[in-house]
């Protein structure tokens, strides 16, 4: 049996020759008998081949004795938030998120929804599969849970509805899940919202969405200036990622919304902790330290991130990579929660979303991350240390490495997933000393590469 799906976080494959019915139902015997859930929620996403995943997971969960409560078609946060609310024992969401159109996944959380990952279950239910399985005495029992209404309460109480006023929102959501929400969302705010590729279609007619990649910005941008609108939003299609867009229509990398949603975030809470991700700190750090806030890095990646808020207690974390994570939504992420905060500092400050931003590129200008291709990471990443620590104020291995000057530092680390390293540069209000010491490193990168 194929069981490549599995991967470090998650599953993800081809369908049907990585994943298909018949795995999909061993998987949930293999899941009750590992972690010993009783009542487990199941979601899925808009992909076609999704529904069909999710009955024969849902199955294979029932053989093995556990109750499912089907939450039907939604969002990956969904189901965390619906674990989490129902106090269930996990959850289970049948999505691939922006890959192909021709694979499907899942993501899988226990109680809480804590994250189910490679070194903590997910290795384990894998190997379970290849074992013979029986019915259990007794059949878990099926139950559709309606949990939209419940849901959106929960996304309106991070937001005082009574200082919102009238503003246009571009929402692009890729024909993904994420216009259901919005179309839920519209009823309670004074918004009017401009809906681009809005209708759920698992087809993906206008490519899958994944907005990311530059060339899937168009859409958004174009439709923001047409309109005259606050700004703009789009998400992945599982949209547990949210991307902004400013009233110009430019595409704002996600370093600067964690520094936006940090200082928001503590405004209400009037401080607390914010686990940000080693990539780009500088911006982060200086918003949170004014906002009254304790900034904590962190490992990259959505269980790094997770546990370490629970381990801090922490109000908000942030990754560059466009997720977002909250204490009280069960410290997971979440793609609609972003934006309703910072549709509200528009409403509350008067300002404009680009004049919030641009002065935080100004002070620390960054190269955004640059992925290149390499035979040896760890020998090219080794080199690199080498030679710049030399003379360096700090160097620090929180996640590959990053080291740091007077006014300017970087991050170099390898990929979780491929032979590509990530690289990061940012300054302290300093565009060309940023652009001239990316060059630098790249090519260095480069001819270190050559001479392997």
């Amino acid at each position: 049996m194929d069981l490549s799906c599995f991967k470090a976080y998650d599953l993800r494959g081809r369908v049907p020759d990585q994943l298909n019915p018949v795995l999909a139902e061993k998987i949930g015997r293999a899941y009750v008998e590992i972690t010993g859930a009783k009542k487990v929620i199941v979601g899925y996403d808009i992909r076609l081949s999704s529904p069909d995943i999710a009955e024969a997971l849902s199955s294979g969960l029932m053989a093995a004795g556990a109750d499912v409560f089907d939450i039907g078609l939604c969002g990956t946060e969904q189901v965390y938030f619906a674990t989490s609310h129902y106090k269930m024992d996990g959850g289970i969401m049948v999505t691939a998120s922006h890959n192909p159109k021709d694979h499907n996944g899942m993501k899988m959380v226990g109680p809480e929804s804590r994250p189910i990952s490679s070194d903590n279950g997910l290795n384990e239910i894998r190997d379970r599969v290849l074992e013979p399985f029986g019915d259990a005495p007794e059949q878990g029992r099926y139950e559709p849970l309606e949990v939209m209404s419940a849901y959106v309460d929960h996304l309106l109480g991070y937001i005082d509805a009574g200082s919102l006023s009238p503003l246009t929102i571009v929402c692009n959501a890729g024909n993904g899940g994420a216009g259901l929400v919005i179309d839920e969302l519209e009823q309670h705010l004074p918004f009017e919202f401009v809906k681009v590729h809005h209708q759920p279609d698992g087809h993906f007619p206008n490519g899958v969405p994944n907005p990311i990649l530059p060339e899937n910005r168009a859409a958004t941008a174009d439709a923001v200036i047409a309109e005259g609108a606050a700004m703009g939003i789009a998400w992945d299609g599982d949209y547990d990622r949210c991307f902004f867009f400013d009233e110009n229509g430019r595409f704002i990398e996600g370093y600067y919304i964690v520094g936006l949603l940090a200082d928001q975030f503590l405004r209400k809470t009037g401080g607390g902790k914010v686990i940000h991700d080693p990539r780009l700190t500088w911006n982060t750090l200086d918003l949170v330290k004014a906002a009254g806030g304790e900034a904590i890095e962190s490992k990259t990646g959505h269980a790094f991130i997770k546990q370490r808020m629970r381990d801090e207690d922490a109000v908000y974390g942030g990754e560059m990579s466009a997720h977002h994570y909250f204490r009280d939504f069960a410290y997971c992420d979440s793609g609609m929660i972003p934006w309703l905060l910072i549709a509200e500092r528009l409403c509350q400050s008067g300002q404009t979303l680009s004049s919030l931003i641009d002065a935080r590129i100004e002070a620390y200008p960054a190269s955004g991350e640059i992925n290149r291709t390499i035979d040896d990471p760890p020998k090219v990443i080794a080199a690199i240390e080498a030679k710049y620590s030399v003379g360096a104020k700090s160097v620090s291995h929180v996640d590959g490495v990053s080291i740091e000057f007077d006014d300017w530092r970087f991050n170099l680390r390898m990929s979780n997933t491929e032979p590509v390293v990530r690289l990061n540069v940012e300054s302290r209000a300093d565009i060309p000393l940023m652009e001239e010491k990316t060059e630098e490193l790249l090519a260095e990168m480069q001819r270190l590469n050559e001479e392997r």
